[in-house]
């Protein structure tokens, strides 16, 4: 992907207030996107977000913008990201906007956009929009203003949709959940489907409030899940982020089932029942035992660079379905044109009801490696720290030192200003001891 302004792998994220995500920016931003996909189509773009307090604010930016470039709006009010995707399509939208920072805290926000058919803009059309911003804005003539509507059932849509994915011949009867939505995007959306199932549903983190986004909650904060599953005695328990595109899961035993775990789960259940389409691909960030049990079913393994985008990118590439991060971003592109938390989840719920046994020993399927992960903040005004001659040299020092038994990865991190720092090992004391290494040389390097 060619050098972006202001664009980056996920959209446009930045604080609230600052640099890009501020009133004046989105508006031109949503003008210079109507301008871009004007006299296309249906002349119409659908608008979602998540729950966060800025939400009303950019919303409102976008629809000024767009109306002012002569686009109709579809306002589909707090909806998870999967769900917009998924509803651009069936509205027959040019493009479907999002306005969420995903896992960020609620001071954070974004915007990205869905073409038509429900995936990432083309880079080119994120060009065309970045020239259009640097153009003076104009308004058409009153008579050709965007106008805006309120879609009031878009949820109902959605949770019917999502129910959909899930076999017929299926049911969650008897079994009892734990749901945990953040207080985010599908707060209104995931308990729903699951006790419309038929589980029994235990809610966690679906009173949004605007500022508690993400707060200890959710697929990135696992501990009032782990601990709402073992006070319930549940079943298992399912944990989405903010805006709904990840999902982590915990087992009955309250051991968290990784994306990982997830994928591993559904790829082999495609396998086993005579729908698996290609190979598997995960990222670099992938666990070596992910890949190792992969490539044991006779399933092809490729990696890709980090961020759902690239993993798409792949699996278009090789005509595959199944892919995703161990953060949770899962896809499944017989189902979702995009990664779906909710849908994702239900594949795994299948398939242990299809393998009658619990999720503990659904996910033992394979002997994950100990990975350390550190995150280093660093001062972008101090250099790159990745070019550092001392941290190379500490990374080459590690590498020798694990052999074939580890793995390495050094990067930066897409959102936020961050040097992630991942060692696999076969012993989780070495993972940390060599992950420590690493990570104190990038920290001397600010």
């Amino acid at each position: 992907m060619s050098e972006r302004q202001y664009f980056g792998t996920d959209g446009i994220r930045g604080r609230v207030g600052q640099n890009v995500i501020n009133p004046e920016f989105v508006t031109k931003l949503g003008w210079a996107a109507g301008k871009v996909l004007a006299g296309h189509g249906t002349n119409k773009v659908l608008i979602g977000k998540d729950t966060r307090i800025s939400g009303y604010m950019l919303e409102s930016a976008l629809e000024a913008g767009l109306s002012a470039a002569g686009i109709n709006i579809g306002l589909l009010g707090p909806m998870p990201t999967p769900a917009i995707a998924y509803l651009t399509k069936t509205f027959r939208s040019e493009a479907g906007i999002v306005i969420s920072a995903s896992h960020n805290p609620y001071y954070d926000n974004g915007i990205k956009f869905f073409s038509s058919n429900g995936r990432k803009l083309p880079d080119e059309i994120e060009a065309a929009i970045e020239a259009q911003m640097d153009l003076p804005m104009t308004c058409v003539d009153s008579d050709k203003l965007g106008k805006a509507i309120r879609i009031n059932d878009a949820a109902g849509r959605y949770i019917e949709y999502c129910k959909g994915t899930f076999p017929s011949e299926l049911s969650l009867n008897g079994l009892k959940v734990v749901v945990d939505c953040a207080h985010g995007a599908t707060y209104h959306i995931a308990p729903n489907v699951l006790s419309e199932l038929g589980a029994k549903v235990i809610e966690i983190g679906t009173s949004p409030d605007g500022l508690n986004i993400n707060r200890k909650v959710g697929a990135t904060s696992l501990k009032a899940i782990t601990d709402a599953v073992k006070e319930h005695k549940a079943d298992f328990g399912l944990a989405l982020d903010g805006d709904g595109d990840r999902v982590m899961m915990v087992d009955e035993k309250g051991n968290v089932v990784d994306g990982d775990q997830i994928i591993f789960i559904i790829a082999r259940d495609a396998l086993r029942s005579g729908k698996l389409k290609g190979g598997v691909v995960g990222t670099k960030m992938s666990n070596l035992g992910m890949q190792l049990a992969v490539e044991n079913l006779g399933v092809p393994f490729v990696r890709a660079d980090v961020g759902d985008r690239y993993v798409m990118e792949l699996l278009l590439k090789n005509g595959w379905c199944i892919g995703g991060e161990n953060s949770g971003h899962v896809l499944n592109l017989e189902y979702a044109s995009t990664g779906d938390g909710i849908v994702a989840g239900l594949q795994v719920i299948a398939a242990m009801i299809r393998a009658n046994i619990p999720l503990s020993s659904l996910a033992s399927g394979y002997t994950k490696f100990p990975q350390t992960l550190i995150n280093v903040k660093y001062e972008a005004s101090a250099g790159n720290p990745l070019d550092n001659a001392l941290v190379q040299k500490s990374v080459v020092e590690v590498e020798k030192t694990l052999g074939n038994t580890g793995r390495v990865l050094l990067r930066k991190s897409g959102t936020e200003p961050l040097i992630r720092v991942m060692v696999e090992a076969e012993e989780g004391e070495m993972a940390q001891k060599c992950a420590q290494k690493i990570a104190n040389e990038v920290e001397n390097a600010n």
